[in-house]
């Protein structure tokens, strides 16, 4: 039986540049901020790591926001200090939280611990009961979030039933330890987004979507198939 092609689990919004995603994304993730704060006086999100988010987190920290109602999380955590060059807590507190974001309020996901597995209770006492948005990116290799092919807690981070919040994850492909959410915690955010640039991400995404080759063991296509409403694709040419 040929793979199922995955297409309608997906809204595509394609823009020219790195720039024009960047901007447009950036609205609609306020907007949708907007809309929780009307609707309960507090909003959420969790945001991915990598060089792609840059100059989309710069574009969300100008947008005009209660930002003090505002709850900041990541969707993933390399686990080292937040100092480090490749923390992505650094990430969003250089080019997110600035002036007026800089009032929002921050949960990381790394603590002072040994290992990721000595803090998950902690960190997930500290995360937000819900998500309102969650913003993922994608590897050249599939993965989203910290869902590394290979990874030793793949299968239980990827378990659309699992009441785990967050789970430790060690891969070939993930250099240190990690922290992730989970899939349903993803899955279950008002609204999911992905954004990726460049022709090899959205070959790797064509590929997750059709379960063709290498797609077929994606984890992003099992993010796919999992999901309950489309995935915004926000992706730059």
């Amino acid at each position: 039986m040929p793979p199922t092609d995955l297409s309608l689990q997906i809204q595509l919004h394609p823009f020219p540049d790195g720039d024009a995603v960047a901007q447009a994304l950036a609205q609609a993730v306020a907007d949708d901020l907007r809309a929780a704060l009307a609707l309960r006086g507090q909003a959420s999100v969790a945001l991915s790591g990598g060089t792609t988010p840059r100059r989309f987190l710069q574009a969300l920290s100008r947008q005009a926001l209660d930002w003090a109602n505002v709850t900041v999380t990541l969707v993933d955590e390399r686990w080292v200090d937040e100092d480090h060059e490749r923390s992505n807590a650094r990430l969003v507190k250089e080019y997110l939280l600035q002036d007026a974001a800089a009032d929002a309020h921050f949960v990381p996901l790394y603590r002072p611990a040994a290992t990721p597995d000595d803090a998950l209770s902690e960190v997930a006492a500290a995360l937000p009961a819900s998500l309102d948005v969650a913003v993922l990116g994608m590897g050249g290799d599939g993965h989203t979030a910290s869902f590394f092919p290979g990874g030793d807690r793949l299968a239980e981070a990827m378990d659309p039933d699992t009441a785990t919040q967050v789970l430790p994850m060690r891969a070939p492909g993930a250099g240190e330890p990690r922290i992730t959410l989970t899939l349903p915690v993803l899955r279950d955010a008002g609204r999911l987004y992905l954004h990726i640039e460049g022709g090899e991400k959205r070959q790797v995404l064509q590929q997750a979507l059709s379960g063709q080759g290498a797609g077929a063991g994606y984890p992003m296509r099992t993010v796919l198939q999992a999901l309950h409403a489309p995935l915004q694709v926000y992706l730059a040419q």
